[in-house]
């Protein structure tokens, strides 16, 4: 093939199709063609045809990889131990300089390039070792000074501060100084260092005192000997108070109680009782419908769930004589939690609802929106154990409540000008 001999090939990647159907078990043919041009040049041209017919045939052409302008097949014939043989030392410590350190298949004494060529003169001997090290160390005279050290010789410039303005403390001093009158300060200048302490524990400066002070001027007992202004506080005991006594409340007899509609129970406290059934807490739900005297119920940390909360629900939008009720420390999702304030609004007869710490700490903005709107619905609630974050809906909840407290409280009298009670504060934190 001379110069002007061209390789034609179709112009869709090499696929000649003709009439026949296509065959996908038709065999696989590898061919290869070494085309010599008058230019001296070989090209190695890899074809793989593969005939899906008797009439169609896939080409596909590909070139050989090439290492310092040689195919990499070129390199297959050539004996490596053979030239390694006919390199120098020098050559072969330049070719182990160049080989990976990492080489998995190389031992670890040869990893390493730093090279000694000094004769071992023993074993290792650490301790010897390091007292060579401090030994040379000491010996090696240290580098000479250009100048030597004079004592009393000052060289260079010395450092002098830059003068201080003392006008802005003197201004600072200047407004904090109050002028209270004789009176006031021949009392101060006379005054012990128990009145001082007694004097910031009525005004509130709590960062003068420790705890102990503090509740020794509220009470009026006395300042502890030897706490003074520098005293040191020391560790109160704890104060040890009795461990409450189990819930021994029978659970069976108070749902019978309930179902019954027994007059003697006013008061239900199932309060830390473990391992209560829900089919148990249904039961008590379903008494709770058509009880009549029973006005206040607890169901603190009994593990009452969404399930049994939506029962609970149901039964208080047909109870009308229940005053309180607590549920406070279970496993109650937001959404139950709504459903439960909501069913506040079908009797409207409870005066305190509690259901905090429950399985969400947050309830979210919408939930909150949501119970500040089911809350302000209410004429009767007095009271709401319920932890809210934003402060728009605590406002407008406290607000709300306040507003039914002063209307409770607000008692007209016949024939007269209305009156109102005032509850004491005890009572209304109970």
């Amino acid at each position: 093939m001379d110069e002007t001999d061209t390789l034609v090939m179709p112009d869709d990647g090499g696929v000649v199709n003709s009439n026949g159907n296509d065959d996908d078990d038709a065999p696989t043919v590898e061919e290869t063609y070494e085309i010599t041009t008058t230019r001296r040049k070989t090209i190695r041209t890899s074809y793989k045809i593969q005939e899906t017919s008797s009439s169609t045939k896939t080409t596909t052409m590909t070139t050989a990889a090439k290492l310092y302008g040689k195919d990499l097949s070129e390199y297959d014939d050539i004996d490596v131990d053979q030239l390694l043989a006919e390199l120098t030392p020098e050559e072969l410590n330049i070719l182990a300089k160049e080989v990976d350190p990492d080489d998995s298949f190389m031992p670890p004494s040869q990893r390493c390039s730093y090279e000694c060529n000094k004769s071992p003169t023993g074993p290792l001997n650490r301790k010897k070792l390091i007292e060579h090290i401090n030994k040379q160390a000491l010996e090696t005279p240290d580098i000479p000074e250009l100048k030597p050290f004079v004592p009393g010789v000052i060289r260079g410039k010395k450092w002098v501060p830059p003068p201080q303005d003392n006008t802005k403390e003197k201004e600072a001093d200047e407004q904090i100084a109050i002028d209270l009158g004789d009176e006031y300060e021949q009392a101060l200048s006379a005054a012990t260092q128990e009145e001082i302490i007694d004097l910031a524990a009525i005004l509130g400066f709590h960062s003068m005192m420790n705890q102990d002070q503090y509740h020794a001027s509220l009470l009026n007992s006395g300042q502890p000997v030897g706490l003074g202004w520098d005293g040191v506080t020391k560790a109160s005991q704890p104060k040890v108070y009795p461990m409450e006594p189990p819930n021994d409340t029978d659970v069976d007899a108070t749902i019978k109680q309930v179902r019954d509609d027994d007059s003697s129970l006013t008061d239900l406290n199932w309060n830390n009782i473990k391992n209560i059934s829900d089919e148990k807490f249904i039961q008590l739900f379903e008494g709770l419908e058509m009880n009549t005297h029973l006005e206040s119920l607890s169901l603190t940390n009994v593990g009452l769930n969404d399930k049994t909360a939506q029962r609970l629900a149901d039964a208080v939008e047909k109870n009308s004589t229940l005053r309180v009720l607590n549920v406070e420390t279970n496993f109650i999702s937001p959404p139950v939690i709504v459903k439960l304030i909501r069913s506040l609004l079908k009797t409207k007869s409870i005066e305190e609802f509690r259901c905090s710490n429950q399985r969400s700490q947050v309830l979210g903005n919408k939930i909150e929106m949501e119970i500040t709107q089911l809350v302000e619905q209410n004429p009767t609630l007095l009271r709401l154990g319920l932890h809210l974050e934003f402060n728009d809906a605590r406002h407008r909840v406290a607000a709300h409540l306040q507003r039914n407290i002063d209307r409770t409280n607000f008692v007209p009298i016949a024939g007269g000008p209305a009156t109102s009670t005032v509850t004491p504060a005890d009572d209304l934190k109970k």
